[in-house]
Order: C-alpha cells, then sequence, then structure tokens
C-alpha cells in the first residue's frame, strides 16, 4: 500500500474519518484505561456512544454531490434550526454567482461544515452544540466565482469561512458571528505538470490522495503526508502551513509551494513568478500560514519528484529519549537524513500508537523510525549504531508506515469509553527541546491533577537547528470535558512560552491559539498583519476572529 491507493476520506460531523473504518480498542488498551480510572458512560445510547449505530456504511464516492449524506456521524440537534435563515437578497446574491444549486441551507450541509476535529469540536458535536454552524454552504467551482463572492459579501453582510478538507484541529473554523462556508470541493484540478520544471499546479480543493493519485498517473510525487492526510486538502496545506511526517527527505508544505493565486474582496493576488527572488519580501509567505484571514488561496503550485520505485522503514531502539534525541540531531544536523525520521519517548513507546492493534504492547526504551524513498542509505544506519541504536528491522517500521493513519480513529472509540485524548505540538531549536519536553509535561500533569493524565510525546520533524514535539494526552473526562481541556491547554501554552517553543509547528493558530501567538510575535507585528488585513479585506468578511 501506498499513500496514492488510499481513498479520499468523506468526513463526517462529529466522527474522525471513513465512518467504514472502525477501530476498535484491544484488551490490553481496554485495561489500561481502568487504570487510569476511565470507564465508559452507561449504555450504547449514553452520550458518548456513536450515533446512528458507529459506522459500516460504505464510504460515500468523491464526487458525490454537494450535501447530500456522507454516512453515519453525530445527528444535528433539532434546535439548531432555530436560527434565523439568510435573507432573500443574500441567498439571490449567492446564487447569482454559483447557481442555486450550489448554495445549501439545509441543517445537513451546515452541520456537515461546522468546526473542525479538535477534541472540543467533537464533544461539542457529541453534546449537540449547534454553535459556530454556517448559515449557508457554498459551493464555487472556479477562481472567478470566489473572487466574485468575496466582493459581495460585504456588500451582502456576510461573513465567509474558507472550506476544504475541514480538517482544522485548532478552531480555524469557527469564526466569530453569523458566516457562510465557502467549500472548494468543486475545485480539484491539476490545471498543469511542468516536467521541465517539476513543478504542479494543484487548485485548491484537491484532497490529498486524490493529489497524490493525479500525480502518480504521471510518474511524479507530491511527498506530503500529514496524519490528516485522507480528509486535509491542498488550499489547507497551504493556508495553515502544514508539515507531512516526510518533512525530512520533503520539506514542509510551505517549502513546497513555489508560486499561488490568491482571491481577496478587493481583487487578485498571483504570486511566484520565479522559484526564488530577491525582489522585494517574498509575498509568497505572507499568505501561507494565513488561514483565509488575508483571502482564499485558490491554487498553488508547488514543486514535485519523481515518484519513488522502492521504499525502506525501520524501527531502531535506543536506551532512552536523550540518546535517541542525541541520535536524530546528528543526522539532522550532519546527514544523512533519511524522509522519514522520528523518535518517541518512553511513555508513547510503552503504549505503542505505532500499532493500534497492540495498543499497549510495547517494551522498554525508546523507539525510533527511519524511512527512505528510494535506495537503502547504509550512512545513515551507521550514525544510529554509533549513537547508540539497535536495529529491529523492518518490522515496526512497516507497522508504522502501514498504521498511521488508522491512529486519529482511535480517539472516537476512546472517547465512546470516557476518555479525555487530545494532542498539541510546538517546536524549539534543539538546545531548548529537554527542558521544553520537560516543562509541557510537567504543566500538563499539573493541570489535570483531578484525573491524572498518561502524556506521550515525541519528535516528529527535524531540522537542522531544532524540531518539533508533538504530545498526545489521556486521562479520564471530567463532569465538564471541554473546560478540562481548555483548562490544560492554557497551561501548556504558558509552558510552551516560558520554555522558549513556538505556540504552533504545523496545526495552525485558528482561535486557539490566538492570544499566545499574538503575545510569541509582539504587539507590534500583530499591529502590521492587522494592516495587511485592512487592506486586502477592509470590511472584515474573511475568517473574523481567526489569527488576528
Amino acid at each position: 500500500m501506498t499513500e496514492s491507493d488510499l481513498p479520499v476520506a468523506q468526513l463526517t460531523p462529529g466522527r474522525w474519518g471513513d465512518p467504514a473504518q472502525v477501530v476498535e480498542l484491544p484488551a490490553a488498551a481496554l485495561d489500561a484505561l481502568k487504570h487510569l480510572g476511565i470507564q465508559r458512560p452507561g449504555g450504547a445510547g449514553a452520550p458518548g456512544a456513536p450515533a446512528g449505530g458507529g459506522g459500516g456504511a460504505a464510504e460515500a464516492p468523491a464526487a458525490e454531490a454537494p450535501g447530500a449524506a456522507a454516512g453515519p456521524g453525530v445527528s444535528v440537534p433539532a434546535r439548531a434550526a432555530d436560527r434565523p435563515e439568510l435573507t432573500g437578497p443574500q441567498l439571490a446574491f449567492l446564487a447569482s454567482v454559483v447557481g442555486a444549486e450550489q448554495v445549501m441551507s439545509d441543517l445537513d450541509s451546515r452541520w456537515a461544515h461546522t468546526r473542525g476535529y479538535s477534541t472540543t469540536d467533537l464533544l461539542r458535536f457529541r453534546a449537540g452544540d449547534a454553535s459556530d454552524m454556517p448559515d449557508a454552504v457554498v459551493y464555487p467551482a472556479s477562481h472567478d466565482e470566489v473572487a466574485a463572492l468575496l466582493a459581495g459579501c460585504a456588500e451582502h453582510d456576510l461573513a465567509v469561512v474558507p472550506y476544504s478538507g475541514g480538517t482544522s484541529v485548532v478552531g480555524g473554523l469557527a469564526a466569530s458571528g453569523r458566516f457562510i462556508t465557502v467549500d472548494l470541493r468543486r475545485l480539484d484540478q491539476l490545471i498543469e505538470l511542468d516536467e521541465v520544471s517539476r513543478t504542479a499546479t494543484l487548485q485548491a480543493g484537491v484532497r490529498g490522495p486524490a493529489a497524490e493519485h493525479l500525480l502518480a498517473e504521471r510518474g511524479y510525487t507530491l511527498g506530503h503526508f500529514p496524519q490528516s492526510y485522507e480528509g486535509a486538502s491542498i488550499g489547507g496545506y497551504a493556508a495553515a502551513r502544514s508539515s507531512g511526517q516526510s518533512s525530512a527527505g520533503y520539506g514542509r508544505f510551505d517549502q513546497m509551494v513555489v508560486g499561488l493565486t490568491l482571491a481577496t474582496p478587493r481583487g487578485t493576488i498571483e504570486l511566484g513568478r520565479a522559484p526564488m527572488s530577491a525582489a522585494g519580501p517574498d509575498l509568497r509567505q505572507l499568505v501561507l500560514g494565513s488561514e483565509g484571514a488575508f483571502g482564499i488561496i485558490t491554487s498553488v503550485v508547488v514543486r514535485i519528484r519523481p515518484r519513488p520505485t522502492e521504499r525502506h522503514f525501520e524501527g531502531w531502539r535506543f536506551d532512552g529519549f536523550d540518546a535517541g534525541l542525541t541520535a536524530v540531531r546528528r543526522l539532522a544536523q550532519d546527514g544523512p537524513l533519511p524522509t522519514v525520521l522520528r523518535l518517541s519517548d518512553e511513555i508513547e513507546t510503552a503504549v505503542n500508537l505505532a500499532d493500534p492493534d497492540v495498543l499497549g504492547g510495547g517494551s522498554g526504551g525508546v523507539l525510533a523510525i527511519i524511512g527512505f524513498d528510494g535506495p537503502y542509505n547504509q550512512a545513515t544506519a551507521d550514525v544510529l549504531t554509533a549513537a547508540g541504536g539497535e536495529n529491529l528491522g523492518e518490522g515496526p517500521g512497516e507497522t508504522w508506515r502501514t498504521g498511521r493513519y488508522r491512529a486519529p480513529y482511535l480517539r472516537d472509540p476512546l472517547l465512546d469509553e470516557g476518555a479525555l485524548v487530545e494532542t498539541l505540538e510546538t517546536a524549539a531549536f534543539w538546545s531548548r527541546i529537554p527542558a521544553l519536553k520537560t516543562a509541557v509535561t510537567e504543566a500538563l500533569v499539573n493541570a489535570l491533577s483531578a484525573t491524572p493524565p498518561l502524556v506521550l510525546c515525541h519528535i516528529s520533524h527535524v531540522y537542522e537547528t531544532g524540531a518539533s514535539l508533538y504530545f498526545t494526552v489521556i486521562c479520564a473526562q471530567s463532569d465538564d470535558p471541554v473546560e478540562q481541556w481548555l483548562t490544560a491547554k492554557y497551561a501548556a501554552n504558558h509552558a510552551i512560552a516560558d520554555a522558549g517553543g513556538t505556540i504552533s509547528h504545523h496545526h495552525g493558530i485558528g482561535t486557539d491559539h490566538r492570544t499566545a501567538y499574538h503575545a510569541e510575535i509582539g504587539s507590534l507585528a500583530v499591529e502590521a498583519l492587522q494592516a495587511v488585513k485592512h487592506t486586502l479585506d477592509p470590511d472584515g468578511v474573511l475568517n473574523p476572529g481567526i489569527l488576528i
């Protein structure tokens, strides 16, 4: 199996991924939950139980008409109908741009575009919280239609939230006030493939697996495989500065983008005349990571590479996290880097998230995963051996490779069992990584002391000067699990800032990180971003409350 073999997952409200891909927790995991004091809410009809029987439906086709049923999820609450509808002139304007059949104001369509897929999002879904639901969902089919929508939305008092994959985990789709959602799924084409320059122009609504399939037909790969890959889109990758698991070999998505087209309420911006330029500041970098606050990215030009003819994945064991940290730092700084390089700490190694089928079955030390797209590089293995690593062979590596997209599916059954499970990530320079890891872990443990947590951590992406840390937290849910996590996240954010980390490495800002982001960059920098926002979006119709 390769990434281009995976289908696009038609996400359903309140549960992650393809509803046909149900993951059951093994007995060892259920026993571990009991040791954490986690008890399943009573009965199949309890709030934590999956709606509609928990799955089993066939996957909806990728070309399914907008608004069609997407399979079992959390049902739309009856009280959601209480919200006022859009006015006749507003609906007429939207229909005049995209056609009446591409404007959906029914409850199911609106519910399916409510919030994203953080744990707090899912908990609110399960509680029937219909706040943050758009007033309509609009499906443009071209850049010109997107631009026309934005140009007229201020006049018709309509705020706009861009949407393609919908996989935000930081509140990036929960704008303040009333709004419409502009779903880019119909912008799903490979516009051009330049084999001489090795670039591809992709529309923003192309989902990750679809993009990889389109490129594979021509013998190329993008090489961008985040854990949200099944549902995320090209436009979302760019808007949130996504980083895939193969970033050691292919780079982050913002490093892959060489050009882009942005629709704003005041007109169109096209960037990327050449791969690099000294003609002033690189405005591509201003748009990348802007999360729809400055405009809607409708297409990107990305660097591509020949599709690998062979792939190799291995597991390596180190006695402890410090030893493993030294080893991966040596590879990051002096090479040779593999395509994939990640390191789990002792607790994550013991829990063994690499394989949901044996969750809780790890054994001692820490586990590193390396992967090569192309020939095996023995020099990389020699560096790991010299640093005290033990080669565990292809078994752990292949298990991780084939199972990594199943890990997010664990969250729903864990929530069903009464667990609170969530993730957060950061990055820092190498010299700060040990203290940062300790500080964030202690902050989470202290903030969740009433429901003692298990805190797992791994290095997910490496650079010559530093690395990212990715934390997973599991504990028993309190009576108010949303507030429980918000309290823990607040403590973790402060620990990150105090220890010299950044508030986000690849999840983005949204609303969850906005306050911490402003503190990180300072008031003058915030004013500069607000000035850009005012110039491109003077009426503030684009994703209000997000980023700035």
